[in-house]
């Protein structure tokens, strides 16, 4: 089967297309024939070497498709059953894998293989972000970066969904009414307006309880600028690189702020919180509540060509690799 493989850090052009043999499962573990994959920002980390991984290396941590065999041991699924999984081992860049069973979910009728595949890690993160992290109240007034993203249209979406107003900032005049479809009560343009002034308007002068940020470096002190006294900067990605030499003064001198930078992997490293976690999303994107715009699709092997848009941010909502 075709896989995608890096032997080096880099570039998109690092990711090559081989010839990969797969085995037959292990114990506790399932064959899946993938029929969409999840394109997900910490893909470039990981291919990038900001976030290390022992090379040669698979790449893509999320994906959906077919269970095609059972490994010994297995009795919580079944062959046909449709499936989907977001925290897995790297190399869901696959036309096919092993998977451990106990690790990936089942879907529902609701959920087709496409919305499953970008739908998993990105959804699962949101899930954490509101609802562990920090959890939101209905009536609240929350700050999203790179609201017209992956993340972004789904956490402005179930936010919403919680009863929260949802301010979110953007890029450019293109991605404002995306951003507005899909939950924000307000949109600033960060690149012609002054995000901070924005946010105090907005909030009559007391800022936000929480600003959810998964820019990184180019938005930390404008995040910081925007929490009310006591408030928590969720710093959750690193899109223009990661936060460094951090002054832990500027929490004192801005009101005694809190900042924390979580990982899915920890929120879902029990198989329970990976449960919780996942049949929370499966419920609210079967509901209608929160829907996954899958606004990108290239063939697996056009992964480089997708990871170059993803980078140059020419794609808004979810992209899918289709094997």
């Amino acid at each position: 089967m075709k896989a995608i493989r890096i032997t080096e850090t880099g570039g998109p052009a690092v990711m090559k297309l081989v010839d990969v043999e797969v085995g037959k499962p292990g114990r506790g573990e399932v064959r899946v024939r993938q029929t969409a994959v999840g394109l997900n920002y910490i893909d470039t980390y990981h291919r990038s070497g900001l976030y290390p991984v022992p090379l040669p290396s698979g790449i893509g941590l999320e994906a959906a498709g077919v269970v095609e065999e059972l490994g010994e041991g297995v009795t919580s699924l079944k062959v046909g059953d449709r499936i989907a999984y977001g925290v897995g081992a790297l190399g869901a860049y696959a036309e096919m894998r092993n998977l451990p069973a106990n690790r990936i979910t089942r879907l529902t009728d609701a959920i087709s293989d496409e919305t499953a595949a970008g739908m998993m890690l990105k959804g699962m993160t949101v899930r954490y972000l509101l609802r562990a992290t920090y959890k939101v109240q209905a009536g609240e007034t929350i700050l999203l970066h790179a609201a017209a993203g992956g993340v972004g249209l789904i956490l402005s979406q179930w936010a919403k969904a919680l009863g929260v107003t949802v301010i979110g900032t953007v890029g450019s005049d293109a991605k404002m009414q995306i951003a507005r479809d899909h939950g924000c009560d307000h949109v600033i343009n960060s690149s012609t307006e002054n995000v901070v002034a924005r946010v105090k308007e907005i909030t009559g002068g007391a800022g936000v309880p929480v600003v959810y940020d998964g820019v990184g470096q180019a938005t930390l002190v404008t995040s910081l600028d925007c929490l009310k006294p006591r408030g928590l900067l969720v710093s959750f990605g690193n899109a223009s690189g990661p936060v460094k030499a951090f002054d832990l003064g500027m929490l004192a001198s801005r009101g005694s702020l809190y900042v924390t930078r979580p990982t899915l992997m920890t929120y879902t490293a029990s198989d329970a919180d990976l449960k919780e976690t996942a049949d929370d999303l499966v419920q609210m994107v079967s509901s209608g509540k929160v829907k996954i715009p899958v606004n990108q699709r290239y063939a697996l092997a056009d992964a480089v060509k997708a990871h170059e848009d993803l980078e140059s941010r020419k794609t808004t909502g979810t992209t899918v690799l289709i094997p």
